[in-house]
Order: structure tokens, then C-alpha cells, then sequence
């Protein structure tokens, strides 16, 4: 049964995993390329972290689908770590070339760590909280993302500067995005056996290699950013970063600093991207066994010289788009990419830099959650202004701090809302004790709501607050209950806290055992046993 169990997360489809696998190493190797020159190393790093970040995910991941490779959110961070690096090894005269490349494997060892522990202490479940209006506005900032990156695919060398495209190159490279954009639209409808992507890809590449056109490929987009080409061996360890340790001294806690910070971004890129292809799939993968296989791919990465990653949420579209299902797809693609750097550069460096580029331009359309439009008017205020404002921070800043700011301004309205719900019915007993029934959470953003219902010189000698459809969430609601208590009992009156939950009730008593004696035991309410079954029910 366990074995049954693997094979069917293995693949489910070998044909489908296989063949859109296929389609994602093609849609790697420029992606992988373009983000090892934003980080200023060779393209090979990129390549080979592309290939140990899907390996490893791949078979150990918490998604099976998902694509994981060199990313441009981490690569922006991972410039300045190695400007620092460099510098350094300038002035120490440290006798080895490009200490900064070094300086960034030793720190992805840190963050394959940190993202370890993070996957251990179980924190990948938190990606559950993240509202649905950040969750679109992810979506939606990364398809803008997305588009902007291929927009530099529109420039060419002239001399020694890159400039835009004009005349007849500007018009042929727009005919064959046009052209790959129309074959993945219109293959689908003829026949969904073999993906789309590939077939664009395929067909284009065959037109410009047989045509003999003269446009920006793989090959001259690598020699126009400086590579060399993809042709390369088999990664090496990196036994030389242990001897380098001493280099980092005066740097440690900047390092840390970095580590934390790559760390964060490619977990959190990571969950948002497995939690959309959740959605998609209509599945539920493993965000704490995910953060784990992202700390042991960068850990590997920095033993054998990557330039580490996270999940790629285009590829990922990309691969669940065309047809990859199972563990197999990823598995694939990164053997297939392995491939193309030993054996199929030539091959590979033919590929016209247009399908590639039209295959991103389908992922665009398919990522960018259009029906935002249509719900924007309906939908909440603030739930539209934490929609627009994630989109906007995304493609500003980037996707972590995008996520965090969204979920910062989702808990701030929640926390708003929930303290203005909080009310007071007020009546008299038959005995003269003046009862009031507080309903609505009491938490830190209720208490100065919750402090104005109670009037202490007006009010009887006998006072009862009842619980029944309230709950003490924190220290601010017991501080806040401590100091009306205080009150009434300074006044000389006698007040009494009824209708309190188990839990709320250990938790007064736990911060102040004087809440003993005014709680009252004695329930005779059936509504309150209903409600604490179902809540000892629920734990």
C-alpha cells in the first residue's frame, strides 16, 4: 500500500510528467541564466542551482508539480553579499577570485538551516493565514513581474551596449512570440496529448534553424551578458569555503543578516507558489515537508556551488499547464537541464529566445487572476486596497515583503472590525444585581470599548459580567477584566464573572489567583455546556 502510495505521487502519467518536464528545462535554462547575471556570477551557478533546487524538490518536496530553480527575487539580495564579499577579499588580499561567489555558498548553507528548522518547528502552516486578497494580489504582481522580465528580451547588441529592438529584428521577434503564443493557445483545442509549450517551442526552433534567421537566441543571449555558453561538467564540491571561514570574521552577523533575509524570501515564494498550485490542482500538498526540501537543496547548493533558489511560479504554471502532475515531472526537468549543460548545448544555444519568450507570455495570461476586476466593486474596501497595494509592492519591492505587508494590513482590519463588535446588554435581576453580557471578542484592540460599557459609581453593590457569548483572547482582555474588577471591588461592591469558558477561566486564575473567587462555578445554562463540547470537541 506505502509502495502503491509512492509510485502514484512518482508519477501518475509518465507520458504527460515526462514530456512537460521537458517543456519546463527549455523554459529553465534562460530564467536560470538571466538571474546568475542580475547576481553578477557565471551563468553555470545559475544552471547548477537550478538543477540541485529541482532535484531535490522534486523528490523530497512537499509538492509534487511544483518547479523550484535559481530565482530573481533571491538574486537581487544576493547582489550586494557579493559586492561585500569581493570587496573584502580586496582588502584582506585574499588569494582567491571572486571571494564574494564563496561568501554567497557559505551563507546558503545558513539558510538551507534556517529553512530546516523552520519546516521542524512546523512553521509552514502558517501559509493557511495568508488571506485570499494577498493571495491575488500575489498572483497578480508576480504575472506583472513576470511580463517586465521579458521585456528585456526585446533588446539587442549594438556595440557594446544593449538597446531596444527596431525595424525588421523588432518585427520577426514579435511574429515568433505571436506564433508561439498562437500554437499554445490553439494546439489545446485540437489535442491536450503532448503539451503545448513544447510543440511552440519545437516548431519555432525549427523554423529559425532551418530558415536560417537571424534572430537573439539562447546562445547569443548567454555571449551578449558576458557567459561563455551552457556547455559545462558535472558540479564540483566546494571544499574551499571551509578554509574560508575566516574571511567572514567582523562580517558574521551580516551574513546572518542575508541568510535570514534569503531564507524568508524563498520560503515564503515557496509556500504562496505551493499553495497556488494547491488551488489549481484542487490538492493539499506538505508546506513543512517543503521547507525542508528547500534548507537541503540550498545546503547542497553551497557544498557543490549553486546559486540556490526557491519555487518558480511560472515554470510551476508552466509544468501543471502541461499536463506534470507528479514527482516525476520535476524530476525531469532538472535531470534534462543537467542534460543540456553536458551534452545538449549546442542543441540548446539554437533555441530562439521568441518561444521562450511567448511561452512566458501565456504564463502571464494563465497566472494574472482577471476576475479581480470583476469582484474589485464587490468585494470589501479594505479587501480591495490590500489586493492593489499587493501588486503594487510586489513589482516595487518584491514578493516578501508584498506578502507581509498584505498580511500586516489584513490583521489590522480584522483586529479593527472584530474591536468594534464588542457590546454590553445591560438588565436587572429580580434581586436587584445588575447583570451585563458582553458579547464580541475581548482582545487588545476591544479593551478601551470594553472599559467604556461599565458605569462604577451608577452601577448597584451587586454586579455580575457574563461570558456567555464573549472570550478573554490575551493579556490586554485580562488586563482589561483585572482592571474592572479592581474597581467595583475598591468601590466596595461585589462583582461576579459568570459563564466563562475552561480555557478563559485557567487563564484568568494562571495570571492572578484573586479571579478565584469572583469566577462563578455553578453553570446552569445549557447553551454554555453545548458550546464548550463543541469547543473540547473541536481541540
Amino acid at each position: 500500500m506505502i509502495l502503491q502510495k509512492t509510485i502514484k505521487n512518482f508519477t501518475q502519467n509518465p507520458k504527460n510528467d515526462i514530456l512537460s518536464g521537458l517543456t519546463v528545462a527549455l523554459a529553465l535554462v534562460p530564467e536560470a541564466v538571466a538571474f546568475a547575471f542580475v547576481a553578477g556570477i557565471d551563468p553555470l551557478v545559475g544552471l547548477y542551482g537550478a538543477f540541485m533546487m529541482g532535484i531535490v524538490t522534486a523528490l523530497f518536496g512537499g509538492r509534487p508539480g511544483m518547479i523550484s530553480g535559481a530565482t530573481g527575487a533571491m538574486a537581487v539580495v544576493m547582489v550586494s553579499l557579493i559586492k561585500l564579499g569581493n570587496d573584502t577579499g580586496d582588502a584582506l588580499a585574499v588569494p582567491v577570485e571572486n571571494l564574494g561567489l564563496q561568501w554567497l555558498f557559505i551563507t546558503l548553507l545558513v539558510v538551507g538551516v534556517i529553512q530546516i528548522l523552520a519546516g521542524v518547528l512546523r512553521l509552514g502552516k502558517f501559509v493557511r493565514l495568508i488571506p485570499h486578497p494577498v493571495m491575488m494580489g500575489f498572483v497578480n504582481g508576480l504575472a506583472i513581474v513576470i511580463f517586465l522580465s521579458q521585456l528585456g528580451m526585446f533588446k539587442e547588441k549594438v556595440g557594446e551596449n544593449m538597446q531596444w529592438m527596431t525595424g525588421n529584428n523588432l518585427l520577426l521577434m514579435l511574429g515568433l512570440v505571436c506564433l508561439t503564443m498562437g500554437i499554445m493557445f490553439g494546439l489545446p483545442k485540437i489535442t491536450k496529448k503532448i503539451p503545448a509549450a513544447l510543440v511552440a517551442i519545437v516548431v519555432v526552433a525549427a523554423i529559425v534553424i532551418f530558415g536560417k534567421l537571424d534572430v537573439s537566441t539562447v546562445g547569443s543571449f548567454i555571449k551578449d551578458g558576458g557567459g561563455q555558453g551552457l556547455q559545462g561538467s558535472l558540479p564540483t564540491f566546494q571544499d574551499q569555503i571551509f578554509t574560508l571561514f575566516y574571511t567572514i570574521k567582523g562580517h558574521f552577523w551580516t551574513l546572518l543578516s542575508y541568510a535570514g533575509i534569503l531564507a524568508a524570501i524563498g520560503l515564503i515564494e515557496s509556500l504562496m507558489t505551493l499553495n497556488l498550485i494547491d488551488e489549481m490542482t484542487e490538492t493539499r500538498g506538505s508546506g513543512n515537508r517543503e521547507c525542508v526540501a528547500q534548507g537541503g537543496a540550498n545546503i547542497l547548493n553551497g557544498l557543490f556551488g549553486g546559486m540556490g533558489g526557491c519555487a518558480m511560479i511560472g515554470q510551476s504554471i508552466i509544468n501543471i499547464n502541461s499536463g506534470g502532475r507528479g514527482r516525476l515531472s520535476g524530476t525531469v526537468a532538472a535531470v534534462a537541464l543537467l542534460c543540456f549543460v553536458l551534452f545538449g548545448a549546442p542543441l540548446i544555444e539554437q533555441i530562439p529566445i521568441a518561444a521562450l519568450v511567448g511561452v512566458m507570455f501565456m504564463v502571464v495570461i494563465g497566472t494574472f487572476a482577471w476576475s479581480s476586476f470583476r469582484i474589485l466593486h464587490k468585494i470589501p474596501l479594505t479587501d480591495a486596497i490590500v489586493l492593489i497595494a499587493v501588486s503594487a509592492i510586489t513589482v516595487w519591492q518584491d514578493l516578501a515583503i508584498a506578502v507581509v505587508a498584505g498580511v500586516i494590513m489584513s490583521a489590522l482590519s480584522f483586529a479593527w472590525k472584530s474591536a468594534t463588535m464588542i457590546r454590553a446588554r445591560k438588565r436587572v435581576k429580580e434581586d436587584g444585581t445588575k447583570v451585563y453580557e458582553i458579547w464580541g471578542p475581548l482582545f487588545f484592540g476591544s479593551t478601551s470599548a470594553f472599559n467604556k460599557k461599565f458605569d462604577f459609581t451608577s452601577d448597584p453593590d451587586s454586579i455580575e459580567i457574563d461570558f456567555i457569548e464573549s472570550k478573554v483572547g490575551d493579556h490586554s482582555g485580562v488586563e482589561a477584566l483585572r482592571t474592572i474588577t479592581n474597581k467595583y471591588l475598591d468601590a466596595g461592591k461585589n462583582v461576579t464573572l459568570t459563564h466563562l469558558s475552561p480555557d478563559c477561566k485557567a487563564m484568568l486564575i494562571k495570571w492572578s489567583p484573586e479571579f478565584e473567587t469572583i469566577i462563578q462555578d455553578a453553570i446552569d445554562d445549557p447553551r454554555y455546556y453545548v458550546v464548550t463540547d463543541m469547543m473540547d470537541a473541536e481541540v
